[in-house]
């Protein structure tokens, strides 16, 4: 379904709900300290850093910003959650992400040249972010060469991140893709079972995988018929995660 006209009508201003407050246990932006690209920060810095920034509140459904849209704002996830998504050619959207609570995106913007937004950015539900001025970070890492390797040590993590995320969707098996998606949910990964909640929509996790929701439907039915998962809405209980990798390979 193209979705341009609907992505230009969902964006619209987020409201601005605080200005300059400190970072605090009474503001929800506690998690802020310890994200990898401030926790090395003085508390000075973190403090200068949240002055120069703004909590932005988001309906349900509504464009933060643009695919292609000019950057000067990297963000931080205070609560709700977010989808990140690209447009293709003919108009589709192509869900790349969801990012919740203590969760940083858009922060390639840092170092991009030019800074363009790669994708659009939606609240899946009523969220609070906080939007970062990339000058203001630039001028953090250019005067303290610390801070600059914990960016780099950020990147590269999320680089190895999204090589496994590649690593999935070239499984050519829609429920091979599933089953590791699946798997990645755990707290514990394979080596221990328990309940997990869907990110996102099944819908939208059908699109992150690249498949058809009535395949992702056909597919979680049938891993839920043989007792390999029991399903109740978003959320999903797997027992013996060796079982389920076992039939994927």
């Amino acid at each position: 379904m193209a979705l341009t006209q609907t992505a230009e009508t969902r964006y619209s201003k987020p409201v601005l709900i605080a200005v300059n407050k400190t970072v605090g246990e009474e503001d929800g932006l506690q998690q802020l300290r310890s994200h990898p690209l401030f926790a090395q920060l003085s508390g000075q810095d973190q403090q200068k850093l949240i002055q120069q920034s703004r909590r932005l509140r988001l309906g349900h459904h509504q464009v933060l910003y643009r695919q292609d849209m000019p950057a000067h704002h990297f963000f931080f996830v205070i609560t709700g959650r977010l989808r990140l998504y690209r447009l293709d050619a003919s108009g589709i959207d192509r869900t790349l992400d969801s990012i919740g609570p203590g969760d940083c995106f858009a922060e390639v913007m840092i170092y991009a040249d030019p800074p363009q937004y790669a994708c659009y950015a939606e609240a899946l539900k009523s969220s609070e972010v906080l939007m970062i001025p990339v000058r203001a970070y630039q001028e953090l890492i250019e005067n303290n060469p610390r801070y600059a390797q914990a960016a780099l040590r950020h990147y590269a993590k999320r680089a190895v991140s999204r090589f496994h995320d590649l690593e999935i969707m070239t499984l050519q098996n829609a429920r091979d893709r599933l089953i590791r998606y699946l798997i990645d949910l755990l707290p514990n990964g394979a080596e221990e079972g328990g309940e997990v909640e869907l990110p996102l929509p099944k819908c939208l996790v059908a699109s992150r995988l690249a498949m058809q929701p009535e395949t992702f439907s056909r597919i979680l039915a049938d891993l839920k018929s043989n007792g390999l998962v029991r399903v109740n809405r978003s959320r999903l209980f797997i027992s013996d995660p060796q079982r389920l990798i076992a039939i994927s390979q």
